[in-house]
């Protein structure tokens, strides 16, 4: 597997090829939206992450992080960006991704397509939670609508704030600063 339980990046082009890689992974789940929880201190990554995602699913705009504005929507491109290097590996992978997905109960017909076509998600929506006081802020915004939809993949910096809203099984990726150019990313 290319996103290992652990990974450790000495520089941001590593940084961001983890992302990207991690980004491959992902794959759409048949009743609810994807969401990505990133947990970490300021400075760690979160937002850097973020930025290489959506890139790698081709988004072109300025992707900075919502503080005041606590979540934006990008609209998807199909698959992932012509920028993301696809190499043999990566081809493996989505291969493997596919395999994995047709012995999967919960994978629906439509999703293993998507997944085979290498499109996912139609919109990414990036959320951040660090100037909110609780979670009530999040939901009055109707958070929940945008948990329903499948073709959603949600990210949420600082998700520590607000995972009583954030699906029990979401997934989970903490950042560690370690010094100026290396940042440990842990999966769980």
């Amino acid at each position: 597997m290319l996103f290992s339980m652990r990974t450790k990046t000495h520089n941001l082009a590593e940084f961001q090829k983890t992302a990207q890689e991690f980004a491959l992974g992902l794959a759409p789940l048949p009743d609810r939206a994807t969401v990505v929880g990133l947990y970490g201190d300021l400075g760690a990554g979160k937002t850097t992450f973020v930025q290489a995602v959506a890139k790698a699913f081709g988004v072109v705009e300025v992707v900075n992080s919502p503080t005041f504005l606590i979540f934006k929507k990008y609209q998807l491109s199909h698959g992932l960006s012509t920028s993301l290097e696809v190499r043999s590996e990566d081809l493996e992978l989505r291969k493997t991704l596919s395999v994995l997905s047709s012995k999967s109960e919960k994978c629906t017909a439509s999703v293993k397509k998507e997944i085979e076509r290498g499109c996912s998600f139609s919109t990414l929506v990036h959320v951040d939670a660090y100037r909110l006081k609780n979670s009530d802020e999040l939901r009055n915004l109707r958070f929940s609508e945008l948990l329903t939809d499948p073709k959603n993949l949600i990210l949420v910096e600082w998700a520590d704030k607000v995972a009583d809203l954030l699906p029990k099984d979401h997934t989970q990726l903490h950042f560690e600063f370690v010094d100026d150019t290396t940042r440990t990313i842990s999966f769980s």
